[in-house]
């Protein structure tokens, strides 16, 4: 059975609908539901997600600011290409930059931004254990950003920050892997270990291969639903 391109709206969830709908268009888009090229029919969007027109119009728009969507004059919104390259390439820059950030952090953090990323790991935990993904994103972000933010090099965080647009179109679906949430969690761990223990090389380590096991988990979940498109 052909697995459909786009969920129906679940309105059981706190965030806004144009939200929802949002997000639900950018996995289809980077999972490759919905293919590079194909115009997006905010008619037959809304009819597929059960929703009106509205937050579809302002979905797009907003995936357009992202890349996602491109624009084309007297034609309407089409899906912007994503390729396996564009992703690598985002990835290969974010495990340099993290296991930079995560040595710098292991020379620097203090004594309360240390109890702040021990805290934030709790967070991630009860997230988890409730099966809400949204949360462990929202807390999983906040994670690399205290590691950031204890490097205590401000052009590294801008640079980050700069990326961080790039960052967040994978980092739900990534963590939404089957499996994925507990290794990012382990992996987690062993970062502020190392941090906590002020072992600049191995923190550097530990944070490219957390980064290097996100990538993978993406790029296996699109092989997957590629594989399943193609029959």
């Amino acid at each position: 059975m052909d697995q459909p391109r786009l969920i129906p709206i679940k309105l059981d969830n706190y965030k806004p609908l144009r939200e929802l709908v949002f997000e639900s268009l950018r996995e289809a888009i980077i999972l490759g539901r919905l293919i590079p090229g194909e115009r997006l029919m905010e008619v037959q969007l809304a009819e597929e997600m059960g929703v009106s027109r509205t937050p579809v119009r302002e979905a797009i728009r907003k995936l357009e600011l992202e890349g996602f969507v491109a624009m084309v004059p007297r034609k309407g919104a089409y899906v912007a290409s994503i390729t396996m390259k564009d992703i690598v390439d985002v990835f290969e820059v974010r495990a340099a930059l993290e296991g930079m950030a995560a040595g710098l952090a292991a020379e620097r953090i203090t004594e309360e931004e240390m109890d702040q990323l021990e805290r934030s790991l709790v967070h991630i935990v009860e997230s988890n254990s409730g099966d809400d993904i949204d949360a462990v994103v929202q807390w999983d972000t906040t994670f690399h950003g205290l590691i950031y933010q204890s490097s205590r090099n401000q052009r590294l965080v801008q640079i980050i920050t700069h990326l961080q647009e790039q960052i967040q179109r994978f980092r739900m679906t990534s963590l939404s892997q089957p499996g994925r949430t507990k290794g990012a969690l382990d992996e987690h761990k062993k970062i502020v270990e190392a941090i906590s223990d002020r072992n600049v090389e191995l923190a550097q380590s530990l944070a490219r291969e957390h980064i290097e096991n996100a990538e993978q988990s993406l790029l296996n979940a699109i092989r997957s639903e590629r594989k399943i498109a193609d029959g």
